[in-house]
């Protein structure tokens, strides 16, 4: 739909698409019969994953329904493909679940709130990241001993944020919806006072993250020059690794991949990278989805010793979305989960950048890898702050939608009333059921000994 239309006719078209797929329909969630096992959609990507790291990544999807559903980007993407969408499209972060959301710092240096993961972005219906941020709040509400009245007014609190944000950005200037951003101290003021003691504190302490921090966490000083600690499995330098020819082949693949990460970052930028020099690497587990994927964190030194800089590579593999809608224009997938991750966010990282040329048919983004960065303690929560939450990431992601895709449409499919708000909180509830018998499945299996947990 083209932007370029006079928004009374987006608008029209968005309205006309309920006629279509009426938004009371997308309450409806039944698996289909040909349903695939979501067990062998989980262990279908341990092969391309580290081998000795994916019992990790196992034992970590097990530890609750929750968990299991971080990991399980792979299993909805396969269910949403078979429920109604408005045909309405925008860039998707692929996996919106309520963990992904969180603080960093903007490059004025601010402390900015917005959706921070992209390994599964790609163009799509917009639903899509909705549905699967209305289910993580319901199973959070679960996981935190709410009751289901309870738990429904949180998980509803996220979707007509969305809905009124949209609305919002349906009127608002082009460039006004482009550089909206949600801030920590925009949060702050909307928080009861209560609550600002302890969110000052929590702001406070993520204000506090960066490379000198983590050279104190996660480096030694040997013969008077800093190196990555050793920490295994979770934290490995490749001096550590037990095979040779895999130290060399790592060490050479992210030497030769820096010089193409280097040619994506702006030029001014590059020089300011250019003042720090490789000092060293190490293979880190991060997350529960990401689990098995190689990711590294690189430490470099600039002035001197009391001045580095650590980045994290991340590996990136095909979108879980791609097995159900076209394939990404981008040949690497580090450079979709970059250029997604640009279109979606108001400001980002100015490490941010890809590999341009990956071996071995393995693909990386590079990123710094602790910039104030911090998340929510969902599991501290009360309700009322868990709607308060819900209704922030909500509205945070309607701005990464309204950014890429068509606000005005959008929001006359959506409508002021809460029709669209009761289907999908509806949804929520029903996919959280059918998350849980998942879990299930999953664990019976490790029961049985046919998947392999390891706590690392």
């Amino acid at each position: 739909m083209s932007a370029h239309r006079d928004p009374g006719e987006r608008k029209a078209a968005g309205r006309q698409a309920r006629s279509e797929v009426p938004r009371s329909g997308h309450a409806e969630w039944a698996p289909p019969a040909d349903r695939a096992d979501p067990v062998e959609l989980i262990t279908g990507q341990d092969a391309e994953r580290v081998p000795w790291l994916v019992p990790i990544r196992h034992a970590r999807m097990a530890e609750s329904p929750f968990a299991f559903y971080r990991g399980a980007a792979r299993i909805m993407a396969a269910d949403l493909a078979s429920t109604p969408t408005s045909g309405l499209t925008a860039q998707l972060c692929g996996d919106a679940h309520l963990a992904n959301f969180g603080t960093y710092a903007s490059p004025d240096r601010r402390q900015v709130f917005d959706v921070n993961d992209f390994d599964e972005t790609l163009p799509g219906p917009w639903e899509w990241d909705l549905k699967r941020l209305a289910a993580s709040f319901v199973l959070a509400g679960k996981d935190n001993g709410f009751g289901d009245k309870k738990t429904r007014t949180v998980t509803k609190q996220a979707i007509s944020g969305y809905r009124e944000a949209m609305a919002g950005f349906a009127g608002s200037n082009t460039l006004d919806v482009w550089y909206w951003q949600m801030s920590l101290a925009d949060i702050e003021a909307s928080t009861p006072k209560s609550d600002r003691k302890e969110f000052s504190k929590a702001a406070s302490k993520f204000r506090s993250k960066g490379s000198l921090r983590a050279l104190s966490k996660l480096a030694e000083k040997v013969d008077g020059t800093y190196r990555i600690r050793s920490q295994p499995p979770l934290l490995l330098p490749l001096r550590d690794l037990a095979d040779p020819a895999d130290r060399d082949s790592l060490r050479t693949r992210v030497e030769s991949s820096l010089a193409g990460y280097r040619s994506t970052l702006a030029e001014n930028r590059r020089v300011l990278f250019d003042r720090f020099e490789l000092v060293d690497i190490a293979m880190k587990v991060v997350g529960v989805g990401s689990v098995g994927t190689r990711c590294m964190v690189v430490l470099f030194q600039g002035r001197d010793e009391n001045d580095p800089l650590f980045l994290q590579i991340k590996e990136a593999s095909q979108s879980v979305l791609e097995e159900h809608l076209p394939a990404s224009e981008y040949a690497e997938h580090g450079e979709r989960v970059v250029r997604g991750q640009r279109l979606m966010q108001a400001s980002s990282d100015i490490f941010l950048g890809w590999d341009t040329a990956p071996g071995a048919g393995h693909h990386y983004y590079w990123r710094q890898f602790h910039d104030m960065k911090g998340s929510a303690d969902v599991e501290a929560m009360a309700p009322d702050r868990m709607a308060r939450y819900a209704a922030t990431c909500g509205r945070t992601l309607a701005h990464a939608h309204a950014r890429s895709g068509d606000p005005v449409a959008i929001a006359g499919y959506l409508g002021s009333g809460d029709v669209f708000d009761r289907a999908v909180t509806e949804f929520a509830f029903r996919y959280a059921e059918q998350n849980s018998r998942d879990y299930e499945a999953f664990v019976e299996a490790i029961d049985t000994g046919l998947v392999e947990v390891s706590e690392g």
